[in-house]
């Protein structure tokens, strides 16, 4: 008679090894591989993931100050030769490093990337926040510049 699953010998010596399966040493585990890759990925995507969250949290800094509520007024009446700032934009200060002016002309770096500002969106009132500012706008066409307000470093 054949012997089963259940039979004395397979039972005794399952008991024997500590009540766990003997595992066979083989060059193709894919089992414990494909968790240790998952495992791997996951915590990879999560260190991406906060990377990212914390540089975009630390690029950039809200353009208005609600510790100054004077300027409420003066935020929304912004605007340049292509329209009014705060209507379809959010600005955002900009660091110093990130903008530069050559022959007249203006460029700043938005999200890694260089952009030429145009001439018609430059404010030319007094900065009465000090700071240099940038409102963009992504559409279908990529980014444009709806206006941008020189720093203290013009």
């Amino acid at each position: 008679m054949r012997a089963r699953w259940w039979s004395k010998k397979k039972v005794t010596n399952w008991i024997d090894s500590g009540g766990l399966s003997a595992r066979r040493c083989t060059d193709d585990e894919t089992g414990t591989f494909g968790r240790q890759l998952v495992r791997r990925c996951k915590a990879l995507l999560q260190a991406a993931g906060l990377a990212l969250l914390l540089g975009l949290v630390s690029q950039f800094s809200h353009a208005h100050d609600h510790s100054r509520p004077e300027l409420n007024r003066w935020f929304d009446s912004l605007k340049s030769g292509k329209g009014p700032c705060c209507s379809d934009a959010d600005g955002y200060a900009v660091s110093d490093p990130d903008w530069e002016s050559k022959n007249g002309h203006y460029r700043v770096r938005i999200e890694g990337e260089w952009h030429d500002v145009p001439d018609d969106a430059v404010i030319t009132e007094p900065n009465r926040v000090g700071r240099t500012m940038v409102w963009p706008i992504k559409g279908w066409g990529g980014l444009t510049i709806r206006c941008f307000m020189p720093g203290s470093m013009t």
